[in-house]
């Protein structure tokens, strides 16, 4: 079992031209509301590391999370949730323009953890996302959240409905819950495979 992260936040930044150049980075994607702020909370088990909200769009800047030893060098990035959000519209666009150049100019960017909603399933946004990074060719590892949400009855059905609109197996998506903690110690082992950190 991974024992809990050591995640500190560090600051938010606005631009991508503010970002300092570091060792490695690991961006936490997904649609407002998808639960990156809990599931960043879940790894470091630590409630009140990243700001939750019922209310889409909690996340408005990009956040840098530093993960591993003090000066490591490896940051986890929480970036603002696509889709709905109660903003305005001129908001949102920026929200998008920052999310893009981020993606696209991260030169150190290790990967994308793509949050998708576990009970909902994947949106159409969520699908464009996927199609984006692809083209990118920004390595994925899908994770599915709220998996306590999901009825056992229907669990199976959903991950089946779920990995094939993603267009993926079984074995490529995570599920997680943040709140009864399922997933999360696997989670932690992959992040710090992909941050270096093992």
């Amino acid at each position: 079992m991974a024992a809990p992260l050591p995640i500190r936040f560090l600051r938010s930044y606005v631009a991508v031209d503010d970002l300092p150049h570091v060792h490695a980075e690991l961006a936490l994607m997904g649609r407002s509301n998808v639960g990156k702020s809990s599931l960043l909370n879940a790894l470091a088990q630590h409630k009140g590391l990243a700001k939750t909200s019922k209310t889409p769009g909690a996340t408005r800047l990009m956040n840098a999370f530093e993960v591993g030893p003090s000066d490591s060098g490896r940051w986890l990035m929480d970036l603002p949730g696509y889709g709905y959000a109660k903003v305005s519209k001129a908001e949102q666009r920026t929200w998008a323009d920052m999310l893009t150049r981020y993606v696209e100019e991260r030169e150190n960017m290790v990967g994308v953890l793509l949050l998708i909603d576990g009970e909902v399933g994947p949106t159409n946004l969520d699908l464009q996302t996927v199609e984006w990074l692809e083209h990118l060719e920004r390595p994925i590892q899908f994770v599915a959240t709220k998996a306590d949400k999901v009825r056992p009855s229907r669990s199976q059905k959903r991950r089946t409905e779920l990995t094939g609109k993603l267009g993926v197996e079984k074995r490529d998506v995570r599920w997680v819950s943040a709140e009864k903690g399922a997933g999360i110690p696997e989670l932690r082992s992959l992040v710090q495979d992909m941050l270096g950190l093992t």
